[in-house]
């Protein structure tokens, strides 16, 4: 009996502190993918493909609100532990009534492509954060329509400390791509193109990941468009998104210290392009600010003392003749 009312306990405990919420589309009734779960103090998440996450104790240690947004989706407030198993949310009024009307390109046109840079060198690679996003700006090459086809993306999976082959670990890491607006050289408005999401292994790709865009059908405005890349967690054996906590903590004398864990494949950095073309932001703090990757902005920087502020990142696309 008492190993009956041991079990029954922990069933309970379980389902008190342990719950599945879904996130849909208050019109469509559809899973909103992929949403972002801040938890107000740095810690954060991702809904899975279909809308859903897990709220346990253990992942949500200290938190009373979960912060919810997505591309074209008004932000939405959570309470914890969640009240609900289910909670919609509404697209933009602003989004509801925009209307684009673009005439996609047809006929001649001719390859353009912009070469990543790659290499494999440890110390000279930025390390991926479930917290971290980087982005680049692609540039139109002419005033013709140029409709974006490939990304090449740079990614460091045999990685080498001065020369010598590191021994990798297998993993199987989900990242997302992003678009936005060229804001006065920065990052600006999130442009909506679906949730272009892939999975990357130490088994699947070499130094360069190549990404099939072009049935998305992204025109690159006159200004350039941003793309971003960005870690939502690791996958299972089956490809779903699992959650993960996202810092260790660890005790010292000044109390209690967080490290963020980063994810393979690590990011080739480069010190071959001129300028600061690289942008990063931590989407859980800062309101989602956006800053350039520099020794200003991040003054213990090894990587960046060595003049590695640029993410190489590659591209290819067709230019129309009208």
């Amino acid at each position: 009996m008492k190993k009956y009312l041991k079990y029954i306990f922990l069933c309970v405990h379980w389902v008190v502190f342990s719950q599945q919420v879904q996130l849909l589309d208050s019109a469509s009734g559809e899973p909103v993918s992929f949403a972002t779960i801040a938890f107000g103090n740095g810690w954060g998440t991702h809904a899975d493909a279909n809308g859903k996450f897990t709220y346990s104790e253990k992942l949500f240690v200290g938190i009373d609100t979960l912060y919810i947004s997505a591309v074209g989706y008004g932000d939405i407030q959570i309470p914890v532990p969640p009240k609900e198993t289910v909670y919609k949310m509404t697209v933009f009024a602003e989004q509801l009534g925009e209307v684009i009307l673009t005439t996609f390109p047809d006929g001649k046109y001719k390859p353009f492509e912009i070469k990543p840079i790659s290499h494999s060198e440890y110390h000279d690679s930025w390390m991926q954060t479930v917290e971290s996003e980087i982005a680049v700006l692609i540039s139109k090459p002419s005033d013709k329509p140029a409709h974006l086809t490939k990304l090449y993306l740079p990614v460091n999976v045999q990685e080498n400390v001065q020369g010598k082959k590191i021994d990798i670990r297998s993993f199987a890491t989900m990242m997302r791509v992003n678009f936005y607006e060229n804001d006065q050289g920065k990052p600006g408005r999130e442009l909506s193109h679906g949730n272009i999401v892939f999975i990357v292994t130490e088994k699947n790709v070499q130094e360069v990941y190549t990404l099939d865009v072009s049935s998305y059908k992204i025109l690159i405005p006159k200004d350039g468009i941003f793309v971003s890349i960005q870690v939502l967690g690791p996958t299972d054996s089956a490809g779903d998104l699992l959650q993960t906590r996202t810092y260790n903590e660890f005790e010292t004398k000044q109390g209690i210290t967080r490290v963020a864990i980063s994810f393979r494949p690590l990011l080739p950095m480069t010190n071959t392009l001129r300028g600061e073309k690289t942008f990063v932001r931590r989407v859980f703090l800062d309101d989602k600010s956006w800053h350039t990757f520099n020794i200003q902005q991040n003054p213990n920087s090894l990587l960046l003392r060595r003049g590695f502020n640029n993410y190489g990142m590659g591209a290819r696309m067709h230019i129309y003749n009208d």
